[in-house]
């Protein structure tokens, strides 16, 4: 027997010898799609099902996908006989290698988590936060959050330290309400000025009823009488009714005879004796 014949004789025998392990990898990777299709299937049911944003729940299956696959090779492999150390060494380098270059990413991702499950603003909301975020919200993705500036500027704000913000939510009440603060002068009649203020208020339609507007005298400053006005309008309606309400009392007090002052000093010179007469030496 020639050494060719030896060689096809060991090559063909090895193969019988794998064939039970080759047959059972089939089927562990057959049935290990089925089963991660199929878990797949039902996770995104339930996650529909739960309302939780579309991206987010693309993003997680996404993530769950890739991991399980993963888990199939490395048992495939296994299966076949071929260790895994080396393997799972090398995807564990990788991860932390990844990591630690995609910090700052992960931190963002981590934040697009919390902002899509809690859903402290929505898209359409206009929002303030702490770290001079301001903007109406445009798209909210896993890693930042697309907002539409005052100035018609558009805004991508990193989700990490916008989760880690204080957000103020302008938008996710029906109603809001505006603070007038009107100064005016120490002559003046505050039971009038009330009055004016008020009467404005109620001609106006935007302006809510319930709760009624108010006015307090919050502060008695140094040339001014200052009088605090809250009123409520719909949400939609505020910045229109909160411009034109400050023109129509300003117009209102003025036709009332009630003075608004501007900052004013005045000196007055105490002497001790006469002047002294001109020409005098």
């Amino acid at each position: 027997m020639t050494n060719l014949e030896i060689g096809i004789e060991r090559l063909l025998n090895r193969l019988i010898d794998s064939l039970p392990s080759f047959i059972s990898a089939i089927l562990v990777l057959v049935i290990g799609i089925w089963l991660i299709k199929f878990l797949l299937r039902v996770l995104t049911k339930r996650l529909n099902k739960g309302k939780i944003d579309s991206s987010l729940t693309n993003f997680l299956l996404s993530i769950l996908k890739a991991i399980l696959y993963i888990l199939l090779l490395l048992t495939v492999t296994s299966t076949l006989g071929i260790p895994n150390t080396s393997f799972v060494a090398v995807l564990g380098a990788a991860g932390l290698a990844i990591g630690l270059a995609l910090q700052g990413s992960l931190s963002n991702f981590a934040g697009g988590v919390l902002i899509l499950l809690f859903k402290p603003f929505k898209i359409g909301h206009f929002i303030s936060s702490s770290n001079g975020v301001e903007g109406t919200v445009q798209k909210i993705d896993i890693l930042y959050t697309t907002l539409k500036a005052k100035n018609g500027t558009t805004l991508y704000a990193p989700n990490g330290p916008l989760a880690n913000a204080v957000i103020n939510n302008v938008s996710d009440n029906e109603n809001r309400m505006a603070e007038y603060v009107i100064g005016i002068s120490y002559n003046s009649d505050i039971d009038v000025a009330r009055n004016v203020i008020l009467k404005t208020l109620a001609a106006d339609p935007l302006v809510l009823k319930d709760p009624a507007p108010v006015v307090l005298v919050s502060a008695l400053g140094d040339n001014a009488v200052n009088l605090t006005t809250r009123a409520w309008s719909a949400n939609g309606d505020f910045w229109p009714t909160y411009h034109r309400n400050y023109q129509l009392i300003k117009q209102e007090l003025d036709k009332n005879n009630i003075g608004i002052p501007y900052p004013q000093r005045e000196i007055h010179v105490i002497s001790d004796g006469p002047a002294p007469a001109l020409g005098a030496e």
